[in-house]
């Protein structure tokens, strides 16, 4: 697919960098002018995406997480990758409640959150490979301005 415009970037899968990749995508999808509310569901899904790579992927160890976005009119997408350990039952992960980490206290609403506030979102993932968050979005531009 051919975007008007893309951009990826790649960070440590630590804590820390969650709040990064939030900035990061708002920031590249601020210039289609979108609303605030676009903005804080965007921010709201790439962090949960972001989390479940460092948390679930790579449990806390060392990696990468990719952070992809591009856009075709006011089409957005955003895809996050890892090479950590893969989901086994990615239905089983997506439903409401399921968290691989209760001891962690995790609230198991990461797929349940993304799917809420983006448009759609495909799960890919291997066991050993990794996993590859793609998640859409149509922007609703700001007409104040």
């Amino acid at each position: 697919m051919q975007y008007e415009n893309e951009m990826t970037v790649q960070f440590q899968a630590k804590s820390e960098n969650e709040a990064f990749a939030r900035v990061v995508a708002a920031t590249f999808v601020s210039q289609l002018n979108p609303t605030i509310s676009d903005i804080a569901d965007i921010k709201t899904a790439v962090s949960e995406a972001v989390t479940n790579a460092i948390i679930h992927g790579y449990e806390n160890k060392e990696g990468v997480v990719t952070l992809y976005c591009g856009y075709i009119n006011d089409k957005v997408t955003i895809i996050v990758t890892d090479k950590g350990k893969g989901i086994a039952d990615i239905e089983q992960a997506r439903q409401a409640l399921y968290t691989s980490k209760p001891e962690l206290e995790r609230s198991g609403m990461g797929f349940t959150v993304m799917e809420t506030f983006m448009d759609d979102m495909i799960v890919e993932s291997v066991v050993g490979v990794g996993t590859k968050i793609t998640m859409t979005k149509i922007i609703n531009r700001d007409t104040f301005l």
